[in-house]
Protein backbone atom coordinates (compact mmCIF):
# COMPACT_ATOMS: atom_id res chain seq x y z
CA UNK A 1 0.00 0.00 0.00
CA UNK A 2 1.31 3.72 -0.50
CA UNK A 3 2.25 5.87 1.86
CA UNK A 4 2.29 9.55 1.40
CA UNK A 5 5.64 9.77 1.31
CA UNK A 6 6.49 7.02 -1.37
CA UNK A 7 8.68 8.18 -4.19
CA UNK A 8 6.18 7.65 -7.06
CA UNK A 9 8.60 9.63 -9.08
CA UNK A 10 11.02 6.86 -9.05
CA UNK A 11 9.74 4.70 -12.27
CA UNK A 12 9.70 7.50 -14.44
CA UNK A 13 11.67 7.47 -17.69
CA UNK A 14 14.38 10.21 -18.61
CA UNK A 15 11.76 11.98 -20.86
CA UNK A 16 8.77 11.83 -18.22
CA UNK A 17 10.88 13.13 -15.53
CA UNK A 18 12.12 16.26 -17.73
CA UNK A 19 8.34 16.86 -18.92
CA UNK A 20 7.49 17.08 -15.24
CA UNK A 21 10.20 19.34 -13.91
CA UNK A 22 9.73 21.45 -16.95
CA UNK A 23 6.00 21.75 -15.34
CA UNK A 24 6.71 22.11 -12.00
CA UNK A 25 9.32 25.05 -13.14
CA UNK A 26 5.68 26.92 -14.08
CA UNK A 27 4.94 26.03 -10.56
CA UNK A 28 7.32 27.40 -8.69
CA UNK A 29 7.78 30.11 -10.47
CA UNK A 30 4.04 31.22 -9.08
CA UNK A 31 5.10 30.22 -5.34
CA UNK A 32 8.02 32.84 -5.58
CA UNK A 33 5.88 35.67 -6.79
CA UNK A 34 3.49 34.35 -4.19
CA UNK A 35 6.16 34.75 -1.37
CA UNK A 36 7.64 37.86 -2.81
CA UNK A 37 4.19 39.76 -2.89
CA UNK A 38 3.68 38.69 1.09
CA UNK A 39 1.94 35.39 0.78
CA UNK A 40 2.15 31.51 1.33
CA UNK A 41 4.79 29.89 -1.22
CA UNK A 42 2.08 27.68 -2.76
CA UNK A 43 2.31 27.60 -6.63
CA UNK A 44 0.16 25.71 -9.36
CA UNK A 45 -0.65 25.05 -12.68
CA UNK A 46 -2.65 22.98 -15.08
CA UNK A 47 -1.19 21.25 -17.84
CA UNK A 48 -2.31 19.13 -20.94
CA UNK A 49 -0.61 15.63 -20.40
CA UNK A 50 1.32 16.60 -23.49
CA UNK A 51 3.15 19.37 -21.40
CA UNK A 52 0.72 22.47 -23.07
CA UNK A 53 0.34 24.68 -20.12
CA UNK A 54 -3.73 25.62 -19.59
CA UNK A 55 -3.33 28.31 -16.40
CA UNK A 56 -1.59 28.85 -13.49
CA UNK A 57 -1.82 30.42 -10.07
CA UNK A 58 -0.34 31.09 -6.31
CA UNK A 59 -1.63 30.97 -3.12
CA UNK A 60 -3.54 34.65 -2.90
CA UNK A 61 -4.75 34.12 0.51
CA UNK A 62 -2.82 36.49 2.43
CA UNK A 63 -2.38 39.46 -0.40
CA UNK A 64 -6.32 39.43 -0.83
CA UNK A 65 -7.80 37.65 2.38
CA UNK A 66 -9.66 35.06 0.65
CA UNK A 67 -9.49 31.87 2.38
CA UNK A 68 -10.42 29.90 -0.79
CA UNK A 69 -7.51 31.04 -2.62
CA UNK A 70 -5.07 28.53 -2.46
CA UNK A 71 -2.21 28.15 -5.02
CA UNK A 72 -4.44 24.99 -6.78
CA UNK A 73 -7.55 26.51 -6.59
CA UNK A 74 -6.29 29.88 -8.19
CA UNK A 75 -4.67 28.05 -11.13
CA UNK A 76 -7.92 25.70 -11.46
CA UNK A 77 -9.82 29.01 -11.82
CA UNK A 78 -7.93 30.64 -14.16
CA UNK A 79 -8.30 27.49 -16.46
CA UNK A 80 -11.96 27.74 -17.06
CA UNK A 81 -14.49 25.74 -17.90
CA UNK A 82 -12.95 21.97 -19.27
CA UNK A 83 -15.42 19.34 -20.56
CA UNK A 84 -12.87 16.67 -18.98
CA UNK A 85 -10.31 17.12 -16.15
CA UNK A 86 -9.54 13.33 -16.85
CA UNK A 87 -6.56 14.23 -19.39
CA UNK A 88 -5.17 17.12 -17.37
CA UNK A 89 -2.29 17.63 -14.43
CA UNK A 90 -2.71 19.45 -11.51
CA UNK A 91 1.16 20.88 -10.55
CA UNK A 92 1.57 22.01 -7.23
CA UNK A 93 4.80 22.68 -5.25
CA UNK A 94 3.79 21.32 -1.65
CA UNK A 95 1.04 18.32 -1.34
CA UNK A 96 -2.64 19.64 -1.58
CA UNK A 97 -4.82 20.37 1.59
CA UNK A 98 -7.74 18.58 1.84
CA UNK A 99 -9.83 21.30 0.40
CA UNK A 100 -7.58 21.16 -2.61
CA UNK A 101 -7.30 17.78 -2.81
CA UNK A 102 -10.86 17.40 -2.98
CA UNK A 103 -11.37 19.84 -5.95
CA UNK A 104 -8.91 17.17 -7.90
CA UNK A 105 -11.00 14.28 -6.65
CA UNK A 106 -14.15 16.39 -7.24
CA UNK A 107 -13.03 17.57 -10.89
CA UNK A 108 -11.26 13.66 -11.64
CA UNK A 109 -8.17 15.28 -12.65
CA UNK A 110 -6.15 12.42 -13.97
CA UNK A 111 -2.65 13.18 -12.14
CA UNK A 112 -1.53 15.25 -10.04
CA UNK A 113 2.65 16.07 -9.91
CA UNK A 114 3.17 17.40 -6.84
CA UNK A 115 7.12 19.24 -5.60
CA UNK A 116 7.04 17.87 -2.29
CA UNK A 117 5.45 16.41 0.48
CA UNK A 118 8.15 16.40 2.96
CA UNK A 119 6.70 19.71 4.85
CA UNK A 120 2.68 18.43 4.29
CA UNK A 121 1.27 15.57 2.91
CA UNK A 122 -2.09 16.95 2.95
CA UNK A 123 -4.91 14.22 0.95
CA UNK A 124 -2.23 11.91 -1.18
CA UNK A 125 -3.29 8.77 0.45
CA UNK A 126 -7.04 9.97 -0.22
CA UNK A 127 -6.16 10.49 -3.58
CA UNK A 128 -4.21 7.67 -4.30
CA UNK A 129 -7.06 5.20 -2.59
CA UNK A 130 -9.25 7.12 -5.40
CA UNK A 131 -7.40 6.49 -8.56
CA UNK A 132 -5.74 9.25 -8.72
CA UNK A 133 -2.25 8.83 -10.16
CA UNK A 134 -0.01 10.95 -7.66
CA UNK A 135 3.57 11.68 -8.57
CA UNK A 136 5.88 13.61 -6.03
CA UNK A 137 9.20 14.76 -7.21
CA UNK A 138 10.76 15.40 -3.78
CA UNK A 139 11.70 19.02 -4.99
CA UNK A 140 14.54 20.16 -2.43
CA UNK A 141 13.78 23.71 -3.72
CA UNK A 142 10.12 23.52 -3.00
CA UNK A 143 10.88 21.47 0.66
CA UNK A 144 13.68 24.32 1.57
CA UNK A 145 11.35 27.13 0.32
CA UNK A 146 8.59 25.63 2.13
CA UNK A 147 10.29 25.07 5.02
CA UNK A 148 11.57 28.37 5.67
CA UNK A 149 7.99 29.97 5.64
CA UNK A 150 6.40 27.67 7.92
CA UNK A 151 9.43 28.67 10.20
CA UNK A 152 9.24 32.32 10.14
CA UNK A 153 5.57 31.98 9.53
CA UNK A 154 4.04 29.48 11.78
CA UNK A 155 0.43 31.29 12.69
CA UNK A 156 -0.15 32.16 9.27
CA UNK A 157 0.85 28.62 7.70
CA UNK A 158 -1.62 26.73 10.15
CA UNK A 159 -4.19 29.34 9.91
CA UNK A 160 -4.01 28.22 5.60
CA UNK A 161 -4.20 24.26 6.46
CA UNK A 162 -6.62 24.85 9.66
CA UNK A 163 -4.88 23.73 12.37
CA UNK A 164 -5.55 26.01 15.95
CA UNK A 165 -2.70 27.96 17.19
CA UNK A 166 0.37 26.76 18.86
CA UNK A 167 -0.64 26.88 22.66
CA UNK A 168 1.82 29.53 24.24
Amino acid sequence: MSTPHDNSAAGLTQSARALYQRMLAVALEEARLGLAEGGIPVGAAVFHQDGTLLSRGHNRRVQQGDPSIHGETDAFRRAGRQRSYRDLVMVTTLAPCWFCSGLVRQFRFGTILVGESRNFDGGLAWLRASGIRVIDLDSEECAEMMAAYIHAHPDVWNEDIGELPSAT
